[in-house]
C-alpha cells in the first residue's frame, strides 16, 4: 500500500514507577510527548532518577484488564499506550487504577531480549542489511507482537492478522495521527489516510492511494479503515459532500476487487 502523514500533540505528565533496587522515589514524574519512545523516555527516567546509566533498563506497561505486566520495545510511544487507558487513568495514574509504567534494571541474561529489541524495525529501510530474509524475519518478529503495520518510506505494508485488534482501530486513534508527518508515531493505516488527506488540502491536487496484494491479504479491510479515517477528517474540513463521496466509495471499490 503507498501514498505519497494528529493524537493531539500536547505533552502529558507520565509517572513511571520505579522497580530498581534502590532507596529514591517510588515514582518519576516525566512530560511525554507524542512520539517519544519508550528508549527515550527510559534515557529521561534514568537521569531524573539518578540511576547508573552503564547499566540496562527496561519499561513495562501494566494493565488491569490484562492482568499482566508487558515489556514494551525500544521503539514503542508510551503516549499512544496511555490514551487507550481509560479516561481517568490517563491524567494521573496511581497503582491502585491498575494502569502505570514500571522502570526495571534488565537481568544479566537480556542479552537476547535486547537483541530482540534492536531488530524491531517501524521502517524496513533502516535495516542494516535489506535482503529478503532480512525483511521477512523483521515482519515476521513484528506480527509476533500483534504490530501489524510497517513502513517501507512512504509504502504501507500491512499483514492480515484474520482479526479484529481493537487497540490498532479505537476511535482516538484517527485524532492521534492528524496532522502529524508520516513516520514520527507508530505504522499505521490512519496516517497514510491523514497524509494523503492533508496533501490533497494543500496542494489542490487530486490524491490516488494504491492498496495491492493477493486474495485473502486484507485489501477490503484496509479499504474500509481508511474510508473511516478519511470521512471523519472530511467531517472536520467540509460539509456533507465530501463524506457522501467518500463513504460512497466502498462499494464501487468492492465490486472492482473482486471483478478482476
Amino acid at each position: 500500500m503507498s501514498t505519497t502523514t494528529t493524537l493531539h500533540a500536547e505533552a502529558r505528565v507520565v509517572q513511571i514507577y520505579n522497580r530498581v533496587p534502590q532507596d529514591m522515589a517510588a515514582y518519576c514524574p516525566l512530560q511525554v510527548s507524542a512520539g517519544d519512545t519508550v528508549r527515550s523516555v527510559i534515557n529521561n527516567a534514568v537521569i531524573t532518577l539518578g540511576l547508573d546509566s552503564s547499566k540496562k533498563y527496561s519499561l513495562l506497561e501494566v494493565r488491569k484488564s490484562r492482568g499482566e505486566e508487558r515489556l514494551l520495545q525500544a521503539s514503542d510511544c508510551p503516549l499512544e499506550l496511555v490514551l487507550l487507558w481509560p479516561p481517568g487513568a490517563q491524567r494521573w495514574h496511581p497503582q491502585s487504577q491498575g494502569y502505570h509504567f514500571i522502570l526495571q534494571e534488565q537481568a544479566n541474561d537480556g542479552g537476547n531480549q535486547e537483541a530482540s529489541n534492536t531488530e524491531d524495525y517501524d521502517d524496513l529501510c533502516n535495516l542494516k542489511t535489506v535482503t529478503e530474509e532480512s525483511i521477512l524475519q523483521a515482519l515476521r518478529q513484528r506480527f509476533y507482537k500483534l504490530k501489524i503495520y510497517t513502513y517501507a518510506s512512504n509504502i504501507l505494508i500491512a499483514i492480515n492478522p484474520n482479526k479484529f485488534l481493537p487497540v490498532y482501530y479505537n476511535p482516538k486513534y484517527v485524532k492521534m495521527y492528524e496532522n502529524q508527518p508520516l513516520g514520527k508515531l507508530s505504522p499505521h493505516i490512519f496516517a497514510t489516510a491523514d497524509v494523503t488527506f492533508r496533501t490533497m488540502l494543500n496542494r489542490q491536487v487530486n490524491q490516488c492511494i494504491v492498496i495491492s496484494g493477493e486474495s485473502g491479504s486484507g485489501k477490503t479491510e484496509s479499504c474500509s479503515y481508511l474510508i473511516h479515517c478519511l470521512t471523519a477528517l472530511s467531517q472536520k474540513t467540509y460539509s456533507s459532500g465530501l463524506e457522501r463521496i467518500i463513504l460512497g466509495a466502498g462499494p464501487v471499490l468492492a465490486v472492482s476487487d473482486h471483478g478482476r
